[in-house]
């Protein structure tokens, strides 16, 4: 099922009220210090100064531990499915258990261009000439537009992710988009995530736990060896390492 992307409020703070709240946020989260709040600490601190109405959930769809967490403190929240055109099978399943299984409301968001109109006008396999645009054209821009009716959204950065994540804030003041960005499980393992999952049995792509620690676009995503780089099989063979949604 597709859901409008409507907004859910009827009138959003300022972008100067927000960005406040953002910095007191993490200051009152203890972000990337020895006292750092737990990611039900962090999601709490959402609930209390914005309401589910409010925030949006972004999820790749390779685990619903992050709806799941959320959830549980803002039944009903939005949560964002970026709908590429380009996933696995196996993604497109989670998606589908994660309506089925949760207290969450499942917004499809899509690119302006259908794959076959993309390749019409760009060529066939954009992604492979120039991944960084057909990312730019199939997830940052849509996602920017459906982020415009929030005040808002949480992602499932992890800083053990990459060199590039390792200093990811709990809360962080998004500037592209005009709203407020939180990272419950930034300090999460790997490990953590998968024990979060199994002891709340929410749904786990089945990639997840044969060798696709990382998931994205099935044109984008290898395999991964055990003990690598766990993004090392997004784009790999390419100098690109992030789609562009956490620059």
């Amino acid at each position: 099922m597709t859901v409008s992307l409507a907004p859910r409020i009827t009138a959003l703070r300022s972008h100067d009220e927000l960005r406040a709240l953002a910095d007191a946020g993490n200051l009152e989260l203890g972000s990337l210090t020895d006292h750092e709040a737990s990611p039900a600490e962090v999601v709490r601190w959402v609930a209390e100064n914005f309401g589910a109405d409010a925030a949006a959930v972004a999820c790749s769809m390779a685990d619903a531990a992050l709806p799941h967490l959320v959830a549980e403190q803002l039944p009903g929240v939005d949560v964002l499915f970026l709908d590429t055109g380009y996933h696995f099978a196996e993604t497109r399943h989670t998606r589908d258990e994660v309506e089925r299984t949760l207290d969450v409301r499942i917004i499809d968001v899509l690119p302006d261009q259908t794959v076959a109109e993309q390749d019409a006008e760009f060529g066939a396999r954009l992604y492979s000439r120039d991944p960084g645009l057909c990312c730019a054209r199939r997830k940052v821009a849509p996602l920017q537009d459906a982020l415009a009716g929030y005040e808002v959204w949480f992602t499932g950065v992890r800083r053990e992710e990459a060199p590039t994540r390792a200093h990811t804030p709990l809360v962080v003041w998004d500037e592209r988009n005009g709203l407020v960005k939180v990272n419950p499980v930034a300090a999460w393992t790997f490990d953590d995530l998968l024990d979060y999952a199994g002891t709340h049995q929410v749904p786990v792509n089945l990639l997840v736990t044969n060798g696709y620690p990382s998931i994205g676009c099935e044109p984008c995503t290898a395999k991964v060896e055990p003990g690598a780089d766990p993004r090392s099989g997004r784009w790999a063979g390419l100098s690109k390492t992030e789609c562009g949604l956490h620059l």
